[in-house]
């Protein structure tokens, strides 16, 4: 089992709209509403900094400086205690139940893994979760298959065999193009498209229905 994380695990959406405007703020930029953040949110930091950017008419030449920024807000925003992010209902209950039946499981995300495993600790979900592969591990980011199979790889099971939950259709193309089932979670971000419109093998409305669908629900 191979899952996302913002939007599918986690609701970051608030974390990640501070941390921006932050770092806009910061180069004289102006800032953007939660909002549209959330519509923004997919394809790894450097693809939503692009699109605020070009969302607030400033100068794509600026991306590199705000990347820099937004890191360190959300870096600080970390060592004061101070991130809010969520974790959805039944994700706990459904990550705990997949692994007492003995599917391993492992995170794929464009986030950085280092950022993505902190969050997992904080949030208590790291105990179920086996192998993590973030947007910085020099494979191309998704939508491309190549973190999937890496994942896949880790855990020590074929593409075939494996299982895909998401929130957006970066996602599913990853999925679809890795060889992998994909099911997806109406809740989350989809760059501002309503998820129940993916192309996905079945739509769930918590991480708790999966081992029921999956036929190991007692």
């Amino acid at each position: 089992m191979l899952f996302d994380l913002d939007g599918t695990l986690l609701d970051t959406v608030a974390d990640i709209a501070q941390a921006l405007n932050g770092a806009l703020r910061a180069q004289e930029l102006g800032s953007l509403t939660v909002e549209e953040v959330r519509g923004f949110i997919g394809r790894g930091v450097q693809v939503l900094i692009e699109r605020a950017l070009a969302r607030l008419g400033a100068p794509a030449a600026r991306a590199g400086r705000v990347l820099a920024d937004f890191e360190a807000q959300h870096a600080r925003l970390e060592q004061r205690g101070e991130l809010s992010a969520r974790v959805y209902p039944g994700v706990a209950a459904g990550l705990a139940a997949l692994h007492a039946a003995g599917l391993p499981l492992a995170l794929v995300t464009n986030k950085p893994a280092r950022a993505a495993r902190d969050l997992l600790s904080a949030r208590k979900l790291a105990p179920w979760i086996a192998a993590v592969v973030g947007g910085d591990s020099g494979l191309p980011r998704k939508p491309h298959p190549d973190p999937l199979l890496a994942a896949c790889g880790q855990l020590g099971v074929a593409p075939a065999h494996a299982l895909m939950v998401g929130d957006s259709r970066v996602d599913v193309e990853a999925a679809r193009a890795a060889g992998l089932l994909v099911v997806c979670v109406p809740y989350g971000y989809n760059e501002g498209s309503d998820p129940r419109a993916l192309p996905a093998d079945a739509i769930i409305e918590s991480i708790a229905e999966l081992p029921g669908l999956l036929g190991l629900a007692r």
